[in-house]
């Protein structure tokens, strides 16, 4: 019988798990929730629940951004679930529940997904498309002064957090312990040249 292993995923603390726990708790075996980024692949819990399933388990998410923003780490994400005989169900997209063929419900939801990252993927494009003309137009009448940065050289939450990582912690480990998230610290690490003695 099919075990349904839920993933639930949040960017940024301020971000509420909550929504995506009730929607998910009510259906999964086993639920496994992350904070991170979906900009990245580098996400322990993702690879943990990929360990985790076998053959003819569902992966379930609430909704398919949860595995990523990206387009290819989507495709890559879909294909290490069906390495492992694993199938990916999405509870926003149409249900397929009434299929009793196991291959064409496959069939089927995976074009679904296929058409779902095609439209997201168009969407972020326009944005970005959107806010690359804006930035011009600012640019020209010299209204644009850029994003301010979330960090300065002299910030205690950011010294704090070279401390830790000098003093041997990880990028995640420092993340959990400052509340920075791993990407922007890596950022700054690099920014400042903070690296460990070999």
């Amino acid at each position: 019988m099919a075990t349904k292993v839920g993933y639930a995923r949040i960017s940024t603390k301020d971000q509420k798990l909550d929504r995506q726990i009730e929607a998910l708790s009510k259906t999964v075996f086993k639920l496994f929730v992350e904070k991170e980024s979906g900009a990245t692949l580098e996400r322990p819990v993702l690879y943990e629940m990929i360990n985790f399933i076998r053959e003819g388990d569902i992966v379930v998410v609430t909704e398919l951004d949860r595995l990523s923003r990206n387009h290819n780490d989507i495709s890559n994400i879909m294909h290490l679930i069906q390495t492992k005989g694993a199938t990916l169900e999405v509870q926003n997209l149409p249900t397929l529940s009434g299929i009793e063929d196991d291959n064409l419900r496959r069939l089927i939801n995976n074009l679904i997904i296929e058409i779902y990252k095609y439209q997201a993927e168009s969407e972020r494009t326009i944005i970005r498309e959107r806010q690359k003309q804006g930035i011009e137009i600012a640019k020209q009448k010299n209204k644009y002064k850029g994003r301010k940065p979330l960090f300065h050289k002299e910030s205690p939450q950011l010294n704090h957090a070279f401390e830790l990582y000098l003093s041997g912690e990880t990028d995640s480990e420092v993340a959990t312990l400052t509340g920075i998230d791993r990407s922007t610290f890596r950022r700054y690490r690099k920014k400042y040249n903070i690296e460990r003695q070999q």
